[in-house]
C-alpha cells in the first residue's frame, strides 16, 4: 500500500513567478494530498521561495534540467503514492479540482488516466489550448480537443460538461495511477517535451486502460509558459514527436501509409510557413524530419506492445479536412 494516496507534483524550471502566483492556491485546495515541487536545476530564486513555505511543500532537487519527460520520470521514481497528479506550474486550481477525479478512478479500476476541464487563465470564459475538455487525435495523428480545434478555442457554455472517455489527457494537469505510470516506464524521454502525454495515453490504452475527462473538476491554465506557440523549437518538437509517437503506436497495417502521408503533409505545412514569412519554422519542420530519421537509424524508438489493439477513441476521419475544407470550428459539429 502506497504511503501517500495522492501526490500533486509540479515540475519547475526557473518558474519562480508562476510558483509565487499559483502554488499558494494549490496548497490551499489540495487538502489530503501531498504537494511536491520537482526542480529541474533552476537558476532563479525558486528554491529559496519553496524553502520559505516550510512543510507545506516537499522539494525534490534534480541535478540538471531533464526536460518535462526526464524531470517527471526522475521525480516520480522518488515518490510513493497511489495517484500522481502532473501539474504545470502555470495552473490555477479551484476548490473541487481533485476529489471528483479521484472518486471516479476509485470507482472504476479500468480508468488509468484523467484530466479536469482546462480553461484559459487569461480568457476564463473559454477553453484552453492544452487539453480543453479532453483530447483526441484523428486518423493521421493530428491532435485536437473537445472545445479546441487547431487554434480555435470555444467558449465554455457547459456544452462539454459530461464525463467522457477521450484519447489523451493534458500534461498540464494529468491524473494517473502510479502503478500504471511505472508499468508504462513513465514518459518517453526521447520526446523531451511536447506530445509526450499523448504518447503515454496511447500506450496506456494499448494495455486496456481508459483515459477520461471529468469536467466537474476545473482548472485555469496560462499556457505557453515554457515555449510560446510561435517558437521554432516548439515547432521542431511538435513535428518530430508526432512522427515518433505514430511510429511507436500505430498498428503495423497502418504504420507506413500513415507516416508517408504525414511526411507529405508536413512538407505542405513547411511551405505554408515559408509563404507566411516564418522561415525558421520551415527549417524546424525539416530538422524535425531528419531528427526522426536519426532516431530510427539509432534504434531509439521501440514499438509499443499490443499495437493491433487500436483505441476506439481515435477520430476515424481527417480533422484537417473538417477544419480547412468543411469549415468546422466546433468539436460537437464533427461527424
Amino acid at each position: 500500500m502506497a504511503s501517500i494516496k495522492t501526490a500533486v507534483v509540479i515540475l519547475n524550471w526557473n518558474g519562480e513567478g508562476f510558483l509565487k502566483q499559483f502554488l499558494p492556491g494549490v496548497i490551499q485546495h489540495s487538502l489530503g494530498a501531498n504537494v511536491i515541487v520537482a526542480d529541474n536545476a533552476s537558476t532563479d530564486n525558486s528554491i529559496a521561495y519553496l524553502e520559505s513555505l516550510g512543510n507545506a511543500v516537499k522539494i525534490i532537487q534534480l541535478d540538471k534540467n531533464y526536460g518535462f519527460t526526464g524531470g517527471y520520470n526522475k521525480a516520480l521514481e522518488q515518490i510513493d503514492a497511489e495517484y500522481f497528479v502532473l501539474l504545470n506550474s502555470d495552473v490555477e486550481v479551484t476548490a473541487e479540482w481533485i476529489d471528483p477525479i479521484i472518486d471516479l478512478m476509485e470507482g472504476n479500476k479500468s480508468v488509468g488516466i484523467c484530466q479536469p476541464k482546462i480553461k484559459a487563465f487569461h480568457q476564463p470564459s473559454h477553453f484552453e489550448y492544452a487539453g480543453a475538455s479532453g483530447g483526441f487525435i484523428d486518423s493521421m495523428g493530428y491532435p485536437f480537443c473537445r472545445g479546441r480545434l487547431f487554434n480555435h478555442l470555444e467558449e465554455d457554455k457547459g456544452q462539454y460538461n459530461n464525463n467522457l472517455e477521450v484519447f489523451w489527457a493534458t500534461g498540464a494537469c494529468m491524473f494517473i495511477r502510479a502503478d500504471l505510470y511505472h508499468q508504462l516506464g513513465g514518459l518517453d524521454e526521447n520526446f523531451f517535451a511536447h506530445m509526450e502525454e499523448i504518447d503515454l495515453c496511447w500506450r496506456a490504452q494499448l494495455l486496456g486502460q481508459k483515459v477520461m475527462v471529468v469536467p466537474n473538476a476545473e482548472v485555469y491554465h496560462v499556457g505557453g509558459g515554457t515555449l510560446p506557440k510561435n517558437n521554432p523549437r516548439k515547432t521542431f518538437y511538435n513535428f518530430r514527436n508526432n512522427l515518433m509517437m505514430l511510429y511507436k503506436n500505430l498498428p503495423a497495417s497502418k504504420l507506413f501509409s500513415v507516416i508517408a502521408i504525414r511526411l507529405m503533409l508536413d512538407g505542405v505545412a513547411g511551405i505554408k510557413f515559408m509563404l507566411q514569412g516564418d522561415l525558421k519554422d520551415t527549417i524546424a519542420v525539416s530538422k524535425a524530419h531528419f531528427a526522426f530519421y536519426g532516431c530510427l537509424v539509432k534504434g531509439k524508438l521501440k514499438r509499443s506492445q499490443n499495437t493491433e489493439n487500436s483505441p476506439d477513441t481515435i477520430y476515424p476521419h481527417s480533422i484537417l479536412w473538417a477544419y480547412f475544407i468543411k469549415g468546422i470550428r466546433k468539436y460537437n459539429e464533427l461527424k
